[in-house]
Formats: C-alpha cells, sequence, structure tokens
C-alpha cells in the first residue's frame, strides 16, 4: 500500500473522462472548509440586511392567491371582493408572542392606508386556538383592520404558511406581490416606500 507523508491528504478529480490524483495538505483543506463557511455566513448576512429582503420574498410576484370565503362584520365575503385594493393577508394566532409584537404596527398602517384604497386583512389560522381567545385578543389590542377566525384551519395551510405571522402583500390587480415572513415595524420608511409604490398604481 503507498503512503503518504503525514498532513497530505489524497484526493480525486474528475476532468472529462481522465481521473487526476492529487494531494491536499489537511491544514490547506481545513482553511479552505473554514473559508467556505465564512464567505457563506457573509452572503446570508449581506442578504438579510438589503432592503428588498426585508421588504420580502418577491418570487411568487403575480401569481393569483388562492381565493377563500370569510365572514366580516357578520357578512359574507371572499378574498378576491378585494380587488383594486391593496391588501395585505396577515396569518396570526392569539398564542404567537411575535404577532402580539406586531399588532401595535398593522393597526397603525390600517389607518396610513386605509384611505389610499388599501387594508390590512387578518386571518387567525385557528390551529391551537379558539374563539374566546380571538375576541379577547381583538379587544386587548385594539385591532382596527377586519379580520377573521379561521375554525376550518385550512386557510393558511393552503397558503403553505405554517409559522405565524406571515403576510401576503396583494395588489391592486389581485396578484401577490411579495410573501413577508415574521414580524415587521409597518409603518418604517422603507416598508412605507415600497407599499406606497403599490398604493400608487392604478
Amino acid at each position: 500500500m503507498q503512503s503518504h507523508p503525514p498532513g497530505l491528504l489524497n484526493c480525486s478529480y474528475l476532468v472529462g473522462d481522465t481521473t487526476i490524483i492529487g494531494r491536499l495538505d489537511s491544514g490547506l483543506k481545513r482553511k479552505l472548509k473554514t473559508g467556505l463557511v465564512l464567505a457563506f455566513i457573509a452572503g446570508l448576512l449581506i442578504l438579510f440586511a438589503r432592503p428588498d429582503y426585508r421588504q420580502g420574498e418577491a418570487s411568487i410576484r403575480g401569481r393569483t392567491p388562492k381565493d377563500f370565503a370569510l365572514t366580516l362584520d357578520g357578512k359574507p365575503a371572499r378574498l378576491s371582493e378585494f380587488r383594486g385594493k391593496v391588501v395585505l393577508l396577515n396569518f396570526w394566532a392569539t398564542w404567537c408572542p411575535p404577532c402580539v409584537d406586531e399588532a401595535p404596527s398593522l393597526n397603525a398602517l390600517q389607518q396610513k392606508i386605509a384611505p389610499l384604497g388599501g387594508t390590512v386583512l387578518g386571518v387567525n389560522v385557528g390551529v391551537n386556538d379558539e374563539m374566546a381567545a380571538y375576541e379577547k385578543f381583538l379587544t386587548t389590542y385594539n385591532i382596527k383592520f377586519p379580520t377573521y377566525f379561521d375554525a376550518s384551519t385550512q386557510i393558511a395551510a393552503s397558503y403553505g404558511t405554517t409559522a405565524y405571522p406571515e403576510t401576503y402583500v396583494i395588489d391592486r390587480n389581485g396578484r401577490l406581490d411579495r410573501k413577508i415572513i415574521g414580524p415587521q415595524d409597518w409603518t418604517g420608511p422603507e416598508m412605507m416606500a415600497y407599499l406606497n409604490s403599490l398604493l400608487n398604481e392604478k
């Protein structure tokens, strides 16, 4: 059996139909691995810091959101009936601390965008929740935007939503623009600039 000096590792590379066998210093290999990991982490940090990332995932842009029936103020309605408005479809739960944290921000956003043809539309996902807790949440946090308790637990599931809060931004033409995961400062300057760009579209 062929031996090799300590600290050297055999390695092989396939180039076309030819296999090239060489040796790589183990210390160098560790440095390369460390460098790749650090580069990956740096890339993620840069991505997360970008304003367009904070404004959500745009890969769903242009798709038609799944329509669903709901009840608002005791009257039957459908998501598709909101066409012509900019809609922030927000999935939430009463037991979700981040949902509690962003409730005041969503209230403030509703006050800003309602006169401009926009609305927050809350859907309590109904998972491990009950109507009494839902109604108490609305009162405790003085929820000012339209919201609905989904006893079927199927609406958020149909969107693939399993972590809360999660928000889908829908433009005036009834098309998805972005998916935003997690609580947000909904009235912050970057977010408002993004939402105003949708509200200004006719």
